[in-house]
């Protein structure tokens, strides 16, 4: 097994606990130290994005689950004991659910939005 920064393993408890905001705080720790590692930016954009969009920032949302998808391109298929393909598959299934026409809605009628699949994220060893 791999010995990765404690953080990255506590970004996968906040992350399939739903804290996204945490998770941001926590890859953001390490990506400092290293700002090229576009992986670990990207995981950081796609956690944004989702809690981008549980507040109503639906522009901000789609932009940065773009961005993720554009940055995890190159650690395919497989990274840092990530599936990555399966990471694709439910980036492209939000994006496709997140409306085009609506840049945001207020926060009291989130509810309205179509709700984004539930993804959990675990290490696997290859």
């Amino acid at each position: 097994m791999n010995d990765y920064p404690i953080e990255y393993y506590e970004f996968f408890v906040k992350f399939n606990e739903g804290d996204y905001y945490t998770c941001h705080d926590l890859l953001e720790e390490i990506w400092m130290t290293d700002k090229n590692n576009l992986f670990l930016k990207g995981l950081l954009q796609m956690s944004v994005a989702i809690y981008h969009y549980e507040y109503g920032n639906i522009k901000g949302a789609r932009l940065m689950m773009s961005v993720a998808h554009e940055y995890l391109q190159q650690y395919r298929p497989f990274h840092w004991g990530i599936d990555l393909e399966k990471v694709y598959e439910f980036i492209e299934q939000c994006q496709s659910m997140m409306p085009q026409q609506v840049d945001r809605v207020p926060f009291e009628e989130v509810h309205i939005l179509p709700k984004l699949p539930r993804f959990f994220l675990y290490l696997e060893d290859r």
